[in-house]
């Protein structure tokens, strides 16, 4: 019996934390022949080796490379390099994940050449058209053939949006999947004890949207405010690469100041290094997607430095509170989080480590009734 030969793709770091519980799930199956493409998004090696050592994954089979650029740069770099790749393995699949440039241009490729599109996370809206990340997930999800939904709002969206229920499938969260599996590991690096900390006497925050770095004054108010925070307690702040590049453009003793008050500015982390601190939080402030999820399985108290979500169950049913980048709101929301502490509310259906093995099972029976 010939393979069903599948191209998961990712192309940033969070990527690969959904990808890699599926890519093991379809090994498990013999009719499956799994193949991993990095487009090169994420274009630190170094980086990505300790995200691929730490989820276990092999190395690619295959590496675009396409670095960085502006959004229509990048994306048109994908989609030419993606499609000689399509034309020349001719996958039965393409399984792209999140919403990033990479998600949205290797869809298009193959909805172009008739090769059948996954889209995995389908269906989160923040409903807000000035965030790129918006209007890759709604192209997306307009070219997909199957939509693997993490939660019941995001088949809602779907639903309003016209397309056919037949394309929903409600399996849960991979990036759950990739949290449960690796927490014993996580909690193994003690990377909270490495850096100086308390057991569980510190907060922990990230920074990378547009929104809140790319505009110096912006930045400037929310660092004051979370040096404030931090006179409660120590923030550590694993300093993404686009901030990074605002610290040549900003004040240097605006980030000396912060510093020398209580924020601990640090390295990019592995990801079992940086779940290994958070799950040992007291606080996250964060503006990414997938922290407001991690968070809402560990109990930990989260500030989410947006205006919006585009996953409100993290709202609804775990510990997530919107406060945007106004000062006076991240100090109010930090302190109220504080006070209630460490708390686990409901943990959304079906993110219980299991999502991969649904997806694979749809499949296989996908491809068995077409055989």
């Amino acid at each position: 019996m010939k393979k069903k030969k599948i191209l998961l793709v990712g192309g940033t770091r969070p990527n690969f934390m959904k990808v890699s519980p599926v890519y093991e799930a379809l090994k498990k199956h013999r009719r499956f022949q799994p193949v991993l493409v990095h487009t090169g998004q994420h274009y630190d090696a170094e980086m990505s080796k300790v995200f691929f050592d730490d989820l276990k994954l092999p190395k690619p089979d295959i590496h675009l490379g396409v670095g960085s650029g502006t959004h229509a740069v990048q994306t048109g770099k994908i989609m030419e390099r993606f499609e000689k790749v399509c034309i020349k393995d001719v996958p039965d699949l393409v399984i792209v994940v999140g919403d990033v440039n990479s998600t949205i241009a290797c869809a298009l490729v193959a909805a172009k050449i008739c090769i059948p599109v996954a889209h995995v996370e389908a269906g989160l809206r923040s409903f807000d058209r000035t965030m790129p990340e918006e209007i890759n997930r709604l192209l997306t999800d307009q070219i997909s053939d199957y939509l693997f939904t993490t939660c019941p709002d995001a088949d809602k969206n779907l639903l309003r949006e016209g397309i056919s229920r037949k394309k929903l499938f409600f399996v849960g969260n991979t990036m759950i999947d990739s949290l449960k599996r690796h927490l014993t590991a996580a909690r193994a690096t003690r990377s909270w004890q490495k850096l100086g900390l308390d057991n569980t006497n510190y907060g922990v925050m990230t920074l990378h949207r547009p929104s809140n770095v790319d505009n110096i004054a912006v930045l400037q108010r929310v660092m004051g405010a979370v040096s404030q925070v931090s006179q409660n307690l120590p923030i550590v702040f694993p300093v993404h690469p686009r901030t990074a590049k605002q610290y040549g453009n900003i004040h240097k003793h605006v980030f000396d100041s912060v510093q020398k008050k209580g924020i601990l500015m640090v390295e990019p982390l592995g990801y079992l290094e940086f779940l290994g601190l958070m799950q040992n939080a007291s606080l996250v402030l964060t503006d990414s997607g997938g922290i407001q999820e991690e968070s809402t399985i560990l109990g930990i108290p989260c500030l989410t430095l947006r205006n919006n979500t585009e996953r409100p169950i993290t709202i609804k049913q775990g510990t997530n509170i919107l406060v945007g980048n106004d000062p006076e709101q991240i100090i109010k929301g930090a302190m109220r989080q504080l006070k209630k502490g460490k708390r686990r509310k409901r943990i959304p259906k079906y993110w219980d480590g299991k999502a991969a093995v649904r997806i694979a099972k749809i499949l296989h029976s996908t491809f068995e009734h077409k055989r």
